[in-house]
């Protein structure tokens, strides 16, 4: 069957349903807090009775949606999946009334705000989410931050309650200055805090860990576990976009298409090299820029497909492309880029937020400062070297299979939550230099 549009007309739009099957369970079936917990885990759980009762049972604050995949939602999604699947009960607690079910997924009032990044939290969203945590009784509260603002109260609300806090903290960061970067560092000052006052901080890279703790979190909250993938479903094969789209060769870039994405600066610099009729450049995502760069960039060898939540199609353009970029002003550590890397496609990323760290070698490191230079220059090399990007492209897989597999992660991440659990919120962490994961 052919999922893909006819993406030979200039500037083509899609005509196929992207945002049909985001391939979540958010109809995973769920539990009253009276009804016993055999509904609530996960289905290798069910396949075996005698692992039927789940040993911990976490609150988790995250986010969902039908229509947004971003790496907010993206983080959520696995991770939950991977730990309900592991006997790991999970209360899901969110900001999506559509995809509240009463038993195990529950939202909060709110408002999003600054494109959907953020939420501003509802009158009553406070009182609704202890009741919650009171109701279902959880052993530990995850937050993925940034939740919402009720952030910055939520450490003492879960030590009221006598619950652990974990925080997973997403909020993006760049080295070199820039307004955005000037922004990213305003809110992660913000979050100094509440952070502080967390049982655990969960960051995806030392980069991430060393500037919190100059701005002032404790050492000892923080533990390093970088992002997982899953390295079976994300993994090199065959596909039809190449034949789809009528070309010989596939770049990608797959994320939002807003300011801080970059996407203008690799649309210019493909076209300033001169590509072959036979290459495309896919833009897959949706955001702010879409309507304006599509208008402007109007050429046969430029594809945007728009938000694409359909996963399957996600993982089919990543296995067709010869180079993925991620031009980023800022970042923390993104999931699409883990994703190409999973596929077996060279990537080149800015060094912005963990990057750094996640290619080492198996990819090529992009200056803001000199961004579209840099991008020129690595277009060109992969348009000349085609074995060059093979070459990157199986270093990448080697890595992402060896360092960011989902498993790994979930492996380290329930090993948080025993340690936790073995202590009560309100007595010391163990030292940093025994919790550093990675």
């Amino acid at each position: 069957m052919n999922i893909y549009p006819a993406a030979c007309a200039i500037c083509s739009t899609p005509t196929l349903s992207m945002a049909a099957d985001e391939r979540d369970r958010d109809a995973r079936p769920g539990r009253s807090a009276q009804a016993g917990m055999n509904d609530f885990v996960g289905e290798s759980a069910r396949d075996n009775p005698q692992q039927a009762t789940p040993d911990i049972r976490v609150g988790w604050l995250g986010h969902k949606s039908r229509t947004i995949g971003d790496g907010l939602r993206t983080y959520s999604r696995e991770v939950t999946n991977g730990l309900a699947d592991r006997n790991v009960e999970i209360l899901f607690i969110h900001h999506e009334e559509s995809l509240a079910d009463g038993r195990s997924s529950h939202a909060l009032d709110g408002k999003p705000m600054f494109q959907r990044r953020f939420t501003l939290a509802g009158i009553g969203a406070r009182s609704k989410l202890e009741g919650l945590l009171r109701e279902y009784e959880v052993d530990l509260v995850h937050v993925s931050a940034p939740f919402s603002t009720l952030d910055f109260r939520l450490p003492a609300v879960c030590h009221r309650l006598g619950i652990p806090i974990v925080v997973t903290y997403h909020v993006p960061f760049a080295r070199e200055l820039s307004g955005w970067g000037a922004l990213a560092a305003f809110v992660n000052r913000l979050y100094v805090r509440p952070l502080s006052a967390c049982d655990r901080v969960i960051v995806s890279g030392q980069a991430q860990r060393h500037l919190l703790v100059s701005l002032g979190v404790p050492d000892r909250v923080m533990t390093v576990i970088p992002n997982g993938v899953d390295t079976d479903k994300y993994s090199p094969g065959p596909s039809p976009a190449l034949e789809t789209l009528g070309a010989d060769r596939l770049f990608s870039f797959i994320g939002r298409i807003d300011p801080e994405k970059g996407v203008e600066s690799l649309l210019q610099a493909f076209l300033d090299t001169s590509p072959p009729p036979s290459l495309r450049l896919v833009i897959a995502g949706d955001g702010v820029d879409l309507t304006r760069l599509r208008r402007r960039f109007q050429d046969r060898r430029i594809v945007f497909l728009g938000a694409v939540l359909d996963e399957q199609l996600r993982i089919q353009i990543l296995r067709a492309s010869d180079a993925f970029f991620l031009p980023s002003r800022l970042e923390a550590f993104s999931f699409a880029l883990l994703e190409a890397m999973a596929c077996g496609v060279a990537v080149a990323a800015t060094s912005v937020g963990n990057h750094t760290e996640a290619l080492q070698d198996a990819g090529v490191l992009l200056s803001n400062s000199s961004l579209r230079d840099d991008l020129r220059s690595t277009i060109r090399m992969f348009i000349e070297t085609p074995a060059r990007c093979r070459s990157m492209g199986a270093r990448a897989r080697e890595r992402a299979a060896g360092q960011f597999s989902l498993k790994v992660y979930l492996d380290r991440l329930i090993a948080l939550y025993g340690e936790l659990m073995g202590h009560t919120s309100h007595q010391q962490p163990a030292p940093a230099a025994d919790r550093s994961i990675g």
